[in-house]
C-alpha cells in the first residue's frame, strides 16, 4: 500500500509483512530451538549407532543431516495447513 502523501511505504502495511513475521520469528529464537532439537537428536542416533567421529567429521555430518531436515520441512509447505 503506497502512502498518498509520499513514495515512502505506509508502516504496517502488507508490503514490509514478511520482514515484520520475520523479525518476530526470529525474536523468538526458533532457528536457535530448531538447531538444539536436531543436534540433540543427531547425538543421540550417533550414540546409539555406537558410532565415533573426529569433530570435524561430526559437524560435516551434523549439517548435513539438519540441510535434510530444513528441506523436509520446506516440502510440507506443499501439503494444506491443519
Amino acid at each position: 500500500m503506497q502512502n498518498p502523501f509520499g513514495s515512502q511505504q505506509i508502516p504496517g502495511s502488507y508490503f514490509n509483512l514478511k520482514e515484520r513475521m520475520f523479525q518476530t520469528v526470529q525474536s523468538a529464537k526458533v532457528n536457535d530451538h530448531i538447531f538444539e532439537i536436531v543436534q540433540m537428536a543427531y547425538e543421540e542416533a550417533l550414540a546409539k549407532e555406537n558410532v565415533i567421529l573426529s569433530l570435524p567429521e561430526r559437524k560435516r555430518l551434523l549439517a548435513q543431516i539438519l540441510k535434510l531436515v530444513l528441506e523436509d520441512m520446506i516440502k510440507k509447505l506443499d501439503r494444506p495447513l491443519a
